[in-house]
């Protein structure tokens, strides 16, 4: 979904409170990092980010395939708010949402700022390429597929 083109760079002035369900959406910028399964340390809550997706992320759009039921078909899927982004520590540090909400601006690459959605996957942001199925994996599987680029 775009946000409404009358609103130029709305990012540059609006707190995350106050945007559009369409200029929120927009923020996303379809690198799929916050998609892939993440391991937590009991004894430290230190979070690994592994290789493996959701079942749900098309591994090469990086975009999920059944967003509207994301959450029925995937219980445990993160549905980002204004409040969660602040609480949610492993959140990517490329991510918008998190860029936004720590006062930083958005990166050239960003759909919103280079007016081009393959931008993300051109500059090497993305999942695409490096990020499998959790389908194929199995749990006993994931402390080999630890990464340490997506963060």
């Amino acid at each position: 979904m775009q946000a409404d083109e009358t609103d130029e760079r709305f990012w540059e002035r609006k707190p995350l409170s106050a945007m559009t369900p369409a200029e929120w959406e927009s923020l996303c910028d379809g690198c799929g990092k916050c998609c892939l399964v993440k391991l937590q340390d009991a004894d430290t809550d230190e979070i690994s980010y592994t290789d493996v997706a959701c079942k749900l992320l098309d591994c090469d759009s990086c975009r999920c395939s059944d967003y509207p039921n994301r959450k029925k078909i995937v219980p445990d899927c993160v549905v980002l708010s204004v409040k969660l982004v602040s609480q949610l520590k492993w959140m990517p540090s490329t991510c918008a949402y998190r860029l936004l909400n720590e006062g930083r601006p958005l990166y050239w690459w960003h759909p919103l700022v280079s007016g081009d959605a393959n931008t993300v996957h051109e500059a090497g942001i993305s999942v695409r390429g490096r990020a499998i199925s959790e389908t194929v994996v199995d749990d006993e599987e994931l402390l080999e597929h630890i990464v340490d680029w997506p963060a």
